[in-house]
């Protein structure tokens, strides 16, 4: 069982439109609520895939409540932590030609008694995990040192972490040694602090993210696929969609389809982009299922001459 914590979950309510025109009244030609929050859409994935996995999160207000009935109804079971504010709504806008735009609240604040309410939830169901998946921002008002203590809390558990976040609190999940993060291409420039032009640039971003105590690091690139980059050197891949409808949740999907396969090696990498692209194909934030994949479309790269410089230099 994969048990996920999404700290800052939300409604995700994704809107098509035919363009997207400043001032003007724009009519939707679909829409669709779905539950929300990288941990959320982490455990929708794997269910829709028949892999056990459970969801533990914050919950508060009427937004909150159907939040649990969107998740039950997907048939995802939830542990759900009573908080005094209002769980989120974000707005996502998605034209034909794939460009999304996303309009996403700052989340309700937790208290320090409310935070430490979730993980006490957290670390009693831990114990019957495979893999704990803490995905997503930090609400506002909790300090990266108490994300630090979670994630050095459950290492100390002997559970195998990974971590899907940004900023300040990456670093510190790879500084506690988490076994796995997952950062797009602009949450590691971030967590470096330089710009990654170059799959060379990234690469190198993610060895030091390895050196700062993470074991390994799948680096989502948008359209460009994905960089793993682990103990047995570098691996890179992309599955290219041509009608893209969604990106919102596709690195969600992709780090779902890593962890089903294995979490390591290039075959969980071609079944993470087989998720990742798959979710692409799909509107607002819905979690691809069997039917929807395509694995054929997956390519794995030979690694280039420059990569492998890196790999032996290391």
């Amino acid at each position: 069982m994969i048990l996920t914590l999404t700290l800052n979950p939300s409604l995700d309510r994704a809107v098509e439109i035919d363009d997207l025109v400043r001032g003007e009244v724009i009519r939707a030609t679909g829409a669709r609520l779905d539950p929300g929050g990288k941990g959320v859409n982490v455990s929708r994935a794997l269910l829709a895939n028949g892999v056990p996995s459970v969801a533990v999160l914050p919950c508060g207000g009427d937004e909150g409540g159907q939040l649990v009935r969107l998740l039950a109804a997907e048939g995802v079971e939830v542990v759900a932590v009573p908080i005094a504010g209002r769980t989120r709504s974000n707005i996502t806008l998605a034209e034909p030609d794939g460009t999304v735009t996303k309009v996403n609240e700052p989340g309700p604040t937790l208290s320090r008694e409310e935070f430490d309410a979730i993980t006490a939830r957290l670390l009693d169901t831990a114990h019957q995990a495979d893999w704990v998946v803490v995905c997503g921002s930090l609400p506002p008002g909790l300090p990266v040192d108490g994300f630090t203590a979670l994630c050095r809390q459950l290492l100390d558990a002997g559970l195998r972490l990974a971590v899907d976040t940004s900023g300040p609190p990456l670093r510190a999940a790879a500084e506690a040694g988490a076994d796995l993060v997952k950062p797009n291409r602009e949450e590691l420039a971030e967590a470096v602090g330089r710009p990654l032009d170059g799959l060379g640039d990234v690469v190198h971003a993610a060895r030091q993210v390895r050196a700062w105590g993470a074991g390994t690091v799948l680096a989502s690139l948008g359209a460009q696929g994905a960089v793993l980059v682990d103990a047995d050197g570098v691996r890179t891949g992309d599955s290219p969609v041509d009608q893209p409808r969604s990106t919102v949740g596709a690195g969600d999907a992709l780090l779902a389809g890593f962890l089903a396969a294995g979490a390591s090696g290039p075959d969980a990498l071609a079944e993470g982009l087989a998720w990742g692209a798959a979710a692409v194909s799909l509107p607002g934030s819905r979690m691809p299922g069997p039917a929807d994949l395509r694995r054929h479309t997956v390519r794995l790269h030979p690694r280039p001459d420059d990569l492998q410089q890196l790999v032996t230099q290391g």
